[in-house]
């Protein structure tokens, strides 16, 4: 009859001296602080309302204020080393196709997409990949194209992610037959 050979114990593989050091990393590992994080240069373009200049597409509101933001921090684009795009209405890789315009290739980018909060995630993004150790330095970058109108559902065809909210909202206060939006966040600030 043959037995499996058993491993030895933790000791022995990592040698007498070294194995309460290691097993104490392996069961508490230090972490080294956060890396401190800045905001070095800011560029905008005016807000707008939709449609107003017909010529004036999200690549060139990105071309804008990124060039904008750069000159502020008298960076250049090989400077940037990932970048953190945040928007809602468009396609799955519309920073890609906006950082493209300014320049930047080569680099990670992450597109975001958080509604009303996308911008202040593309900036959390980009500070925990610095405060991490991943990079020196990111672009944040956030631009919505606005159709005209009231902002409402953009597929009929599957399950809105407010759909929950508005079956509550129609028990508690009820629904008026005007734009949906408007309501749930006239709704938010009554409670």
């Amino acid at each position: 009859s043959t037995t499996a050979p058993t491993a030895p114990p933790l000791s022995c593989l990592l040698g007498e001296s070294e194995s309460g050091r290691v097993a104490q990393l392996l069961i508490t590992p230090t972490m080294a602080p956060p890396r401190k994080v800045f905001v070095v240069g800011v560029g905008m373009t005016k807000f707008e309302k939709p449609g107003r200049r017909e010529d004036f597409d999200y690549p060139d509101m990105a071309k804008e204020s990124v060039t904008k933001a750069l000159e502020d921090a008298k960076l250049q684009y090989s400077d940037i080393q990932h970048a953190a795009v945040g928007y809602c209405y468009g396609d799955s890789t519309c920073g890609q196709r906006a950082l493209y315009e300014v320049g930047l290739t080569g680099i990670p980018v992450y597109n975001v997409n958080n509604n009303c909060s996308t911008g202040s995630t593309a900036l959390m993004m980009g500070k925990q990949l610095i405060e991490g150790g991943i990079a020196e330095c990111v672009l944040a970058l956030g631009f919505e194209k606005m159709e005209r109108g009231s902002l409402k559902a953009k597929w009929e065809d599957r399950a809105q992610p407010v759909e929950p909210l508005v079956m509550e909202m129609m028990e508690v206060s009820g629904i008026e037959p005007a734009p949906m939006m408007p309501q749930i966040f006239g709704n938010a600030g009554l409670e």
